[in-house]
């Protein structure tokens, strides 16, 4: 079992940035990819943001691209979002995610908000 643990959400003016950091409760590396999902307000799905690799590459949505920086830390088993240049639409839960390579198995983190609001 894989326990996530958010950090850094909060209240940010539009324009400004914020970094969220995920720890897991197991080591991350070499097994999982780790990612981020966001649920907008009165949505009922998540939306991928960000993932990156066990070996760093890394993907992005389109609307995030060039905004947010995913990273990770094999040796502390964290994962980190830098969001920059953040607006209202960004308004949502983040949430960390970690997925096995080879079991596919997923689990999630609680949660963090993020609110993009002057």
């Amino acid at each position: 079992q894989v326990q996530l643990v958010e950090s850094g959400g909060g209240l940010v003016q539009p324009g400004g940035s914020r970094r969220l950091s995920c720890v897991a409760s197991v080591s991350i590396f070499p097994s999982y990819i780790m990612g981020w999902y966001r649920q907008f307000p009165g949505g009922k799905q998540r939306e991928l943001v960000a993932y990156i690799t066990m070996g760093g590459i890394t993907k992005y949505s389109e609307v995030v691209k060039g905004r947010f920086t995913i990273s990770r830390d094999n040796f502390m088993n964290t994962t980190d979002l830098q969001m920059n240049s953040l607006n209202p639409e960004d308004t949502a839960v983040y949430y960390c995610n970690a997925q096995h390579t080879l079991t596919k198995r997923i689990y999630w983190g609680p949660g963090t908000q993020v609110t993009v609001s002057s």
